[in-house]
């Protein structure tokens, strides 16, 4: 429950135009997911048909990253790595369906976004049990440090939210960005220190993205009540 002091009514902070960006520009990246959508709108199609629901497809992604976290925990790398991609390739389904269907709920969107937080939760402690059965010590330190910038990130734009700024997205390491790089250390998992610089570059850049959100969302409520928020 949030404290008294907060409880007051949710109102949407203008942005200025130049700050429509948010703390990123994801621009690009709409472009390319409306590509991506557009690309497997056939799919898509297919799973209405086959009367396939939005929960169904979401709770597959989810079945996909504990398998993915169970493989990698194993160092089974090739196979953890097709396993991502297919639980990850199908996250991007379940809203298309549910649109298509006129079947989205909130509760949809609250469990698609909590076992997307939990799916990332178990890759990343998949990965750091097999860093850990290397005796990479520093290694594990930076997947605990990629976790907690991970689910950050997403409580930072959710926050933000809240408070009624809603263009707080993007950044250096938002979750596109973290699909890929995480998919790319598990495939590459067994060479060398490929893990290892993947899991270093996640934890500095998670941590930099929600600087950059905090930073945002700070100068966009000071700009929108006058003074500043430090407290």
């Amino acid at each position: 429950m949030r404290p008294h002091s907060q409880r007051q009514e949710t109102r949407t902070i203008p942005t200025r135009p130049d700050d429509a960006r948010g703390a990123g520009n994801p621009r690009a990246r709409q472009r390319y997911s409306d590509a991506a959508r557009a690309a497997a709108d056939p799919l898509v199609r297919g799973l209405v048909r086959a009367g396939v629901t939005p929960n169904a497809i979401t709770i597959f992604g989810f079945a996909g990253a504990v398998a993915t976290a169970v493989l990698v925990g194993f160092q089974q790398w090739i196979a953890a790595g097709i396993v991502f991609v297919i639980g990850s390739v199908s996250d991007m389904f379940d809203g298309s369906v549910a649109r298509m269907t006129g079947k989205a709920t909130r509760f949809g969107a609250f469990l698609d976004s909590s076992l997307d937080r939990l799916g990332e939760g178990f890759v990343l402690g998949g990965i750091g049990v097999a860093l850990a059965s290397e005796g990479s010590t520093w290694a594990v330190g930076m997947t605990f440090a990629a976790l907690a910038g991970s689910f950050l990130v997403s409580y930072t734009r959710a926050r933000a939210e809240g408070l009624g700024v809603d263009s707080n997205k993007g950044g250096l390491m938002s979750r596109t960005e973290r699909l890929v790089l995480v998919g790319a250390g598990i495939f590459f998992g067994g060479v060398g220190p490929v893990l290892e610089i993947v899991v270093t570059i996640l934890a500095v850049g998670t941590l930099v993205t929600v600087a950059q959100r905090l930073s945002y969302v700070h100068s966009t409520l000071r700009d929108a009540d006058g003074t500043p928020e430090d407290r």
